[in-house]
C-alpha cells in the first residue's frame, strides 16, 4: 500500500471529534467492490463460489464502524453481508476469498458457507461466529457486553474498562425473535453494546415496512427505556462517520446501549441469484443513485486526495483483489477424511472462546467416588457442587428465570444468590432464546455460563442458539468454542402434561457438539456437572424432576474431588439372563423389575457419548437386549441404540431387540393416565419374561 496520507477531519464544525484515516477507508471500500466483481464476474459464473452476498451500498457504513472497534477486547458479530467490516477488522483477504470458495484454511475449512464469517483476531477486536439464520447473532453478541461488564466490574479487569461489543443486521432482522431478545438484555442490563442497523428497506423481497411498523425501527424505539437512539444517512461520509462517532463514544463511555440505524442501498440482489424483479427501474435507479462510493470519492478527491491519488487506490484495491484470488485459487479443498474431526475438544485448543483459553487449570479430581456422611437427594447433591463450583472458579455464572431469590422452581439454586450475589446468580427475563444466546456470548469470552431451562419444553425456543453453539467448534475448525452446562429439568413428577413433563432427550443428542448427561442419582449428578463444570465442551445436564428428591436417588456425598468421564455407563445390577439398558427415572423401575432374574441392568448415565462397548459386551454374553426409556417410541434414543445392537451383536442374540416406552403421545396430565403411559415395574418385568422365554 503507498503512504499514508494525512487524515482529514470529518465532522468540520463539530470539533473536537477524532480525525478519520479516509485514505484506509477509501481502500477498504474500494477493496471490498473489488472482491464483489471478482465474485460475480468470474468466480460465481465459474462455479468456484456457490453462495455470493454483495455488499454494494452497505460497504462505506461498515469499514468506518469497523476502524474504530480500537480496543483489544472489543468484539463485533455480523451476517452474511459483512465482509467490509471484516476487511476494516484485518482479516487476511486470502481468507476472505478462500473461504467463500470452500478452500483450505480460512474460516471454517470448507465446512461452512463462506459468508459466514468469524476471527480470532490476534492484534485486536474479533469477529465472533456469524450464524447463517438471521437474528441469530444479537444475544450472543449481549452475552459478550455482559461479560465485558463481570470482568470489569466484578473481576476488576483493567483490559475491559472501554471494551464494546457490536452486532451488526439488517432492518429484517429486527424482527426476530433475537433482536428483541437481546435488546431487551441490553436495556434492562445496561450493557456496553451496539446495534448496528443496516436498513436498505428488503429482506430479500419483502419490504421494511412488512419487518416493522412505518418501516423505520429507530423511530419505533424512540422513547425505548435506557437505548439511545440514533438515526441518518449511511451512505454520505460526514454524517455516517458523525454517527458512529457519535455511537462508539456513548457506549464507550456511558457503558450503555445504542441503536444506530443507518439507511443504505442494496445495489445487488439479496444473493447473486436474485434479480430483483420485484424492484421497479425507478426503485433500482434511485438506489444507485445514492451509491456511497461516488459519494465518498467526491468528498475526498480536491480535498484531501487527487484525481491521480484516488485512481491509484482503486488500482491498489484491484491488484490486492487479483493477488488474494490467485492464493485462494491455488488453496487445495480440505481433505474429506478431516470433516469429521473437531466435533469436540480433541485436545488442541481452540483459538478463541472458554476459560480454558484464559488461563483456567481444574483442580485435581478423581474417578473413584468415596462416599461420605448422610445420603442426600440429587436436587442437593447438585446445588452443593454449584456452590463448590462457584467457590473455587470465579468464571461460573448461574443464571436463568427465577434462579436468584426463588431458588429455581425446583429449589435447586436455594440460597446461591445470597452467597455469591446478583452479579454471579441472577435472574433472566422470560425468554429462553436470550437465555442461552447470552450464555453462548459469555462462554466466547472466558466464562462458564451455567444457563437453566426451567423444564425441558421450553427449550424450544433456544433451538436455534442450542444448535449453532454445538456447531461452531466444527463449523470454525477449532478456532472458536463456546463450553457451557445448559441445565435443563424435565420428565414427569407425580403428574405430567404436555408442557413440563416432556423428556425428549433424543433432540439434544442430535444436536453435533454437545455432550448429554441424564444422571439418575446424586452421585452421579456429582461427578458429571463437575466433569461439565470443568470441560472444554458445551454439556445438556438432564435434570429429571421426579429424582431430585426420590428415595432412591439418594445417594452419601462423593467426595469433594469426584468426576465421573463421559461416556461410562454404571451396571446397577449384574447376571446372565438379559440386558436391560436404562437412564434417568426408568433405572430405578429396571432394578426393580429385574429383581427375579439374572440380568444386566445398565444405566447409561451419558447419552452422547454413550457406553456402547459395555452394552455391547453385556449383549453379547446374555443374548437378550431391552431397551427402557420414558421418551417417545418413535425415534427416541432407544432405537439408536437397538441398531447398534443389531448391527454389531446381531450373530450373539437369540431374541429380537425389544424396546419398552412411552406411546407416541405427550405426557398425560391425570395421574391414572401417567402410570399407564409410563414403563411400570410389572410391564418391564413382564417384557423381560417374555424375551427371557423367547
Amino acid at each position: 500500500m503507498a503512504a499514508q496520507a494525512p487524515a482529514i477531519d470529518a465532522h468540520r464544525g463539530n470539533a473536537p471529534h477524532p480525525a478519520w484515516d479516509w485514505r484506509r477507508v477509501a481502500y477498504l471500500v474500494q477493496l471490498s467492490r473489488a472482491l464483489d466483481k471478482l465474485e460475480e464476474t468470474r468466480l460465481v459464473p465459474e462455479k468456484k463460489v456457490l453462495y455470493q452476498f454483495s455488499a454494494r451500498g452497505h460497504d462505506m457504513a461498515q469499514v468506518l464502524l469497523g476502524l474504530r472497534l480500537t480496543d483489544p477486547v472489543d468484539a463485533a458479530c455480523g451476517y452474511y453481508r459483512s465482509r467490509p467490516m471484516l476487511l476494516s477488522l484485518g482479516v487476511p483477504v486470502d481468507d476472505a476469498l478462500g473461504s467463500a470458495m470452500g478452500r483450505a484454511g480460512g474460516y471454517s475449512d470448507g465446512r461452512d458457507i463462506g459468508v459466514v464469517f468469524n476471527y480470532p483476531n490476534p492484534h485486536g477486536a474479533s469477529a465472533l461466529p456469524m450464524c447463517g439464520g438471521v437474528g441469530a447473532q444479537y444475544t450472543p453478541t449481549a452475552g459478550w457486553a455482559q461479560a465485558i461488564e463481570y470482568y470489569r466490574t466484578e473481576l476488576k479487569d483493567p483490559r475491559y474498562e472501554k471494551a464494546i461489543a457490536v452486532v451488526l443486521g439488517g432492518e429484517a432482522s429486527c424482527a426476530t425473535n433475537g433482536f428483541w431478545a437481546a435488546l431487551t438484555i441490553a436495556t434492562t442490563q445496561q450493557l456496553p453494546m451496539l446495534f448496528f442497523i443496516e436498513d436498505n428497506g428488503y429482506g430479500i423481497s419483502v419490504p421494511s415496512s412488512f419487518q416493522t411498523p412505518g418501516g423505520d425501527i429507530a423511530a419505533n424505539l424512540a422513547s425505548f427505556s435506557g437505548l439511545e437512539v440514533l438515526s441518518g444517512d449511511g451512505t454520505e461520509p460526514v454524517e455516517a462517520a458523525r454517527l458512529v462517532d457519535r455511537a462508539m463514544a456513548h457506549v464507550r463511555e456511558r457503558r450503555a446501549p445504542v441503536l444506530m440505524r443507518l439507511t443504505v442501498p442494496r445495489l445487488q440482489g439479496h444473493s447473486f441469484q436474485d434479480t430483483q424483479t420485484y424492484k421497479g427501474d425507478a426503485v433500482v435507479e434511485a438506489e444507485w443513485a445514492r451509491d456511497p462510493l461516488p459519494k465518498l470519492k467526491s468528498f475526498l478527491v480536491g480535498s484531501l486526495l487527487g484525481e491521480a491519488e484516488w485512481n491509484a487506490i482503486e488500482r491498489e484495491a484491484a491488484e490486492a483483489a487479483d493477488a488474494a484470488s490467485a492464493l485462494a485459487e491455488a488453496r487445495p479443498v480440505s481433505d474429506p477424511e478431516q470433516v469429521t474431526r473437531n466435533v469436540f475438544f480433541e485436545g488442541e485448543m481452540q483459538a478463541e472462546g472458554g476459560q480454558w483459553t484464559h488461563g483456567y487449570a481444574p483442580p485435581a479430581s478423581d474417578d473413584t467416588p468415596t462416599p461420605d456422611g448422610q445420603r442426600i437427594n440429587m436436587g442437593a447433591a447438585i446445588r452443593r457442587t454449584l456452590e463448590q463450583e462457584l467457590e473455587a472458579n470465579p468464571r461460573v455464572l448461574v443464571f436463568g428465570e427465577d434462579v436468584g431469590p426463588k431458588g429455581g422452581v425446583h429449589a435447586v439454586t436455594l440460597g446461591l444468590q445470597d452467597k455469591f450475589g446478583s452479579a454471579r446468580v441472577f435472574d433472566t427475563s422470560l425468554s429462553e432464546e436470550g437465555i442461552v444466546g447470552r450464555a453462548v456470548g459469555m462462554a466466547l469470552a472466558g466464562l462458564m455460563p451455567v444457563p437453566e431451562i426451567q423444564f425441558r419444553k421450553y427449550a424450544e425456543p433456544a433451538t436455534e442458539q442450542i444448535n449453532d453453539c454445538g456447531t461452531m467448534r466444527w463449523r470454525t475448525a477449532n478456532r472458536f468454542a463456546a463450553p457451557m452446562v445448559l441445565r435443563v429439568p424435565g420428565g414427569y413428577f407425580k403428574c405430567g402434561d404436555p408442557w413440563h413433563s416432556q423428556t425428549n432427550e433424543v433432540a439434544f443428542v442430535h444436536q453435533p457438539g454437545w455432550k448429554v448427561a441424564v444422571p439418575s442419582n446424586a452421585e452421579d449428578a456429582v461427578g458429571l456437572l463437575r466433569a461439565a463444570l470443568r470441560g472444554n465442551d458445551p454439556v445438556i445436564f438432564f435434570e429429571h424432576r421426579a429424582m431430585l428428591d426420590d428415595s432412591w436417588a439418594r445417594r452419601p456425598w462423593p467426595g469433594d474431588a469426584f468426576v465421573l468421564p463421559f461416556g461410562r455407563a454404571k451396571k446397577v445390577a449384574e447376571g446372565d439372563r438379559i440386558t436391560i439398558v436404562t437412564w434417568g427415572a426408568m433405572t430405578p423401575r429396571c432394578e426393580a423389575a429385574a429383581a427375579h432374574i439374572s440380568a444386566d441392568v445398565i444405566d447409561l448415565r451419558t447419552l452422547m457419548p454413550w457406553d456402547r462397548e459395555m452394552v455391547l459386551e453385556s449383549v453379547r454374553r446374555t443374548r437378550r437386549c431391552l431397551i427402557v426409556h420414558e421418551d417417545i417410541r418413535t425415534a427416541g434414543f432407544g432405537a439408536e441404540i437397538a441398531a447398534v445392537v443389531a448391527d454389531e451383536a446381531f450373530l450373539d442374540l437369540d431374541a429380537p431387540v425389544a424396546r419398552l416406552t412411552m406411546p407416541d403421545i405427550p405426557s398425560p396430565h391425570n395421574p391414572v393416565l401417567l402410570d399407564w403411559a409410563v414403563p411400570s415395574v410389572d410391564r418391564i418385568r413382564a417384557k423381560i419374561d417374555e424375551l427371557v422365554a423367547f
